[in-house]
Order: structure tokens, then sequence, then C-alpha cells
């Protein structure tokens, strides 16, 4: 089983990476949005290659992006041959690869935090959270 799901989701996930690539090729012929290298970018800070900021060599964007869709497959592919399919599967996968992204975002070493997020505690909450612990 599952040599046959990472043969059926590389070949899923690559084909389905290279059919959402072309249709965005198209729209951005139609368009014109300036290119987004963020991949490169995000391969080049893990895996500690010298970042230039004002290139972003396509092979490492390509090598992330269908890389990416390559072993995501393999885990959909894996998911279907377990049964898990369906609305509720893909909800649940959609979950984990929005997760992956955002993920490796934040794993970047270089990154730096601007603001505090929203869902931390503000001082006021935090010291009724000490009153409330020492009582």
């Amino acid at each position: 089983m599952i040599r046959r799901a990472r043969r059926q989701g590389l070949v899923a996930g690559t084909a389905g990476s290279v059919v959402m690539t072309l249709g965005e090729k198209i729209e951005a012929g139609r368009d014109r949005p300036p290119r987004l290298r963020c991949p490169a970018r995000v391969l080049r800070r893990l895996t500690g290659l010298p970042e230039h900021p004002r290139t972003q060599p396509l092979p490492l964007n390509l090598d992330m992006h269908f890389g990416q869709a390559a072993l995501f497959g393999v885990l959909r592919s894996v998911m279907a041959q377990s049964g898990l399919r369906g609305p509720v599967a893909s909800a649940q996968f959609t979950v984990v690869r929005l997760t992956n992204d955002q993920a490796l975002e934040n794993a970047d070493p270089d990154r730096q935090r601007t603001s505090t997020p929203a869902t931390a505690p503000t001082p006021a909450a935090q010291a009724r959270t000490a009153q409330a612990a020492a009582a």
C-alpha cells in the first residue's frame, strides 16, 4: 500500500503543481503581477545558503515549489489509501498544507518579529492571572 501511495502521490502532486503553475503563468501574462520568490527565499534561509535580496534563482523557487507538491501529494495519497476521503479529509489536508507553509516561514532563523502576536495576553491580563494564581 505504501509503495503504491508513494508512486501515486508523487505523480499526482507533481502533476497538480504543473497544472497550477501553468494556470498561474497564464493569469500572470494577463495581469502582469510582480514575480514572487518567497519559496526560494525560505529554502535559502532554511538550508543556510547565502541570500541575495534582489536575486532569487528560479531553480530554487521551483525546487521548493515542486518538492513540497510532491511530498504533500504522497501524504494525500496515503490519506486516501487509508480511507480518509471526501470533504472532511480535504479540509484536514488543507489545514496540514497551510500549517506547513506557516511553519516553514516561521522556522526561518533570520526572521525577526516586528510586532506582538494578536493572541498575546495584555499586561493587565497577565497581572489578573498572577493575582488569581496567588489567591
